[in-house]
């Protein structure tokens, strides 16, 4: 179990901040299924993969006092922000993890919208499926977010990419 805090913890050690619990969430499942050992399962859910052993894991760590979560007001809804505190870097300093250095997967993630991480995600969690079979299922399943011909185009190049860095 502390494992797989250690691996959450590292991943919250390579990026300054997350911006918002959706963005996690996508991130987390991105790197899943980039091959980097993340185990918690996802179920699909109206904003694409979700994970509730994710979010219970990130409460637990909050509580611990080893990830600082911020809640900021926006005009209608909240939005958290996630950063690790100094007893969450003491605490990675107790485990030698084998994990890939995911700054480069990291900045690519943090370089496009929450939005776009819900298509890719989208997209990935269906990868089981022909590549025509997918964009039928995203175009279904995400109707409300009118994703365009250039975004799933877009979307796939950027999954070929993050799949392919070191």
């Amino acid at each position: 179990m502390l494992k797989e805090h250690a691996k959450l913890i590292t991943f919250f050690s390579q990026c300054e901040q997350i911006i918002g619990r959706k963005r996690l969430q996508k991130m987390i499942y991105i790197l899943k299924k980039c091959n980097i050992p993340f185990n918690e399962r996802y179920q699909f859910h109206f904003y694409g993969p979700y994970s509730e052993e994710l979010t219970l894991q990130v409460e637990e760590l909050v509580n611990l006092g080893f990830l600082n979560e911020e809640k900021e007001k926006k005009s209608s809804y909240y939005q958290y922000l996630y950063s690790l505190t100094e007893e969450g870097e003491k605490f990675l300093q107790h485990f030698d993890m084998d994990m890939p250095n995911l700054s480069k997967h990291i900045e690519k993630m943090n370089g496009v919208s929450s939005r776009f991480l819900e298509l890719v995600s989208t997209m990935m969690y269906f990868d089981h499926l022909p590549k025509e079979e997918v964009e039928e299922k995203v175009l279904i399943v995400k109707k409300k977010q009118n994703y365009t011909e250039d975004e799933l185009v877009e979307a796939w190049e950027f999954i070929r990419e993050m799949k392919h860095l070191h």
